[in-house]
């Protein structure tokens, strides 16, 4: 398959994300409408985003937890604003051992109520607070229109759920959790994300707040790569999480969560993609470095592979894979690895032993310009600042390529011209009939207001009434 083209991402991006996927073995469709099987591939790089966030996780203090994929009925309907939100999507147990269900039980679209739940029994004095929690998973949402990794009706994720003594504690939370995303989408993933809240239109089911963030993909389209959500105390109410504080006075808790799923796989694959394949982030990238060895014959094949295994074992703390098939040509494996994203190719011949030399061929400058002769001494150093340069290049690159497709509108007609192929970054008034209009006009929605230059005096770009800050407006995933 790698010496076939892919579909070029300017003629079909939708067929190339889709063939591309596929024919990398980052995951296949499974047999049920709509649910995705992640293969090796795809799982080493989720292992790699997990281990990343759980780390991060940790430094803030979280601990990890499971709870139940069975969500007692009654307890979505606790919550009013939670339920309206998610009724749509729900797949609801009616039978149960062969037998009638007293109650219909949903199979988790998210956690907040039986956390919520749980929490009411757990938190009963101020001296419990805060509770940090996380807990990685997988929930069923019952998507009409499905892609892989973006929208399917099974998902693997992570979400967070917190429970604070104050409103202002919990808003630091919320604001704490996305900067722990935004760090790990630019410093790990080279994802460069703006940073913002979603409109009340836009928000969670439930919550008081949303917070969001928005990377911009390489055919401009936008995609919410994570969100971070203060839910007031609207879920303490719900399901009266009180607590006595240091005046024997009950409260109400005051909550958040947060999450982030494998949609971010895809938002790797769309911000640094191209018409070669996948380019992956060396950080997260499952194999880092592939050693392609090259022979024409058994007399050169034992000269060549013990360098190979001794440079292999120079580059021992890298995630290193050695392609020694006999069965394919060295141009082959170097079109299936380039499709495949790995950072950095190794090639290792009779000539370069002679020379005490390897190649190395980066992944994200192609051809010529991307390859260079090294010495074999100090290789392991070389290599890796290397990698340390392919990461900082391939922000540079997606942040260049975000940057020059984000305009300032003129005015409303200008606005509609841009979001066909970009985002708009405008004044808006903060009413829900603006951005119904502008939905309509144009199927663009409001992304976020950014945390950074987002306040703004002005006229609304729609109504010019006034405003006082600024959103971006784009197509979205």
């Amino acid at each position: 398959m790698a010496d076939e083209k892919l579909p070029l991402r300017s003629e079909n991006y939708s067929e190339w994300y889709n063939q591309l996927i596929q024919r990398a073995e980052l995951a296949d469709y499974a047999p049920v409408r709509g649910c995705m099987v992640v293969r090796p591939y795809g799982w080493a790089l989720w292992e790699n985003i997990q281990q990343a966030l759980d780390k991060r996780f940790k430094a803030t203090g979280h601990q990890n937890a499971a709870f139940p994929l069975f969500i007692p009925m009654s307890f979505l309907e606790k919550e009013k604003e939670h339920v309206e939100g998610f009724s749509p999507e729900l797949a609801v147990v009616t039978i149960g051992g062969g037998e009638k269900l007293e109650e219909p039980l949903v199979v988790r679209p998210t956690s907040e109520t039986v956390i919520g739940y749980m929490y009411s029994r757990w938190i009963k004095s101020y001296r419990d607070l805060p509770v940090l929690i996380n807990q990685w998973g997988n929930v069923v949402r019952w998507e009409l229109r499905t892609r892989l990794f973006l929208r399917t009706l099974e998902f693997y994720w992570q979400e967070g759920h917190t429970a604070h003594a104050t409103e202002q504690e919990a808003e630091e939370e919320t604001r704490r959790m996305l900067d722990v995303y935004t760090d790990f989408a630019v410093n790990e993933a080279a994802v460069p994300v703006i940073p913002g809240m979603k409109s009340a239109t836009e928000k969670f089911a439930g919550a008081a707040r949303s917070y969001t963030i928005e990377a911009m993909m390489g055919d401009t389209k936008a995609l919410q790569s994570g969100t971070s959500h203060n839910l007031g105390q609207n879920f303490a109410k719900a399901f009266e999480i009180q607590f006595l504080d240091q005046n024997n006075v009950l409260q109400h808790c005051w909550t958040t969560s947060w999450g982030l799923s494998t949609r971010f796989i895809g938002a790797i694959i769309m911000t640094h993609g191209d018409d070669q394949g996948l380019k992956f982030p060396p950080r997260l990238a499952p194999i880092q470095v592939v050693i392609v060895p090259i022979f024409r014959s058994e007399e050169e094949r034992a000269r060549v592979m013990p360098v190979v295994e001794q440079v292999k074992g120079m580059l021992s703390d890298l995630r290193v894979k050695v392609d020694d098939r006999s069965e394919v040509t060295p141009g082959f494996k170097y079109n299936d690895w380039e499709m495949r994203g790995v950072p950095l190719r190794i090639e290792i011949g009779p000539k370069d032993i002679e020379k005490g030399s390897v190649a190395l061929a980066r992944r994200d400058i192609p051809g010529k310009e991307g390859k260079q002769f090294v010495s074999q001494d100090g290789l392991a150093e070389t290599v890796k600042n290397l990698l340390e340069d392919i990461q900082k290049s391939m922000l540079e690159k997606a942040r260049e390529f975000r940057d020059a497709n984000i305009h300032e509108p003129r005015d409303y007609a200008h606005l509609q011209e841009i979001v066909q192929d970009g985002w708009a970054f405008a004044h808006w008034c903060g009413s829900s009939a603006c951005e119904a209009k502008v939905k309509e006009d144009t199927k663009a929605t409001t992304r976020c207001i950014p945390l950074e230059g987002g306040k703004s005096k002005g006229a609304c770009i729609v109504c010019g009434e006034p405003a006082e800050y600024k959103v971006y407006f784009a197509k979205s995933y």
